[in-house]
């Protein structure tokens, strides 16, 4: 793996720091990660149905803004977060529960915003939805300073 930026994501994918608690609930499982570039197993759930009995569409949305966040995550500074702008997602075909991957790639990382794509296929690797999302790159100290003041 090249050299990776000293952050949070690194600690959660070498098991020193705990998993965001909605990746938990999403069944998420790290199958490999470079800076950049995250692909994660995911759990589709009965929990997550829709009334028609399929997998409700905004959890696979989810699922993707949770893979590609990721993978710009890994890119970041340790003193660096980011917040999705807007996310574009395009389900391709309708699924139950059952078994997930997700892929996420930075596409474009520039001073403040990044550009993300992902894919999620299911586990006979048809392609279940895509997405592309904008980020922005938010510095810690100042998003802390910045929340103080609203509070």
């Amino acid at each position: 793996m090249p050299d990776a930026p000293k952050n949070m994501f690194w600690d959660v994918i070498a098991g020193r720091a705990p998993l965001p608690r909605v990746l938990g609930l999403l069944g998420w499982n790290v199958v490999h990660a470079e800076p950049g570039h995250v692909r994660a197993g995911f759990q589709g759930k009965e929990e997550f149905y829709n009334p028609v009995g399929l997998v409700q569409g905004g959890i696979l949305g989810a699922m993707l803004d949770g893979v590609m966040g990721a993978a710009a995550v890994s890119l970041l500074g340790p003193d660096e977060s980011i917040t999705t702008l807007e996310m574009k997602v395009s389900c391709m075909r309708s699924v139950r529960a059952g078994p997930l991957v997700g892929d996420g790639r930075v596409v474009h990382r520039g001073g403040s915003v990044v550009f993300m794509e992902g894919s999620l296929t299911g586990e006979d690797g048809s392609l279940v939805a895509t997405a592309t999302a904008t980020g922005r790159i938010v510095r810690l100290a100042a998003a802390e300073s910045a929340g103080s003041a609203e509070g």
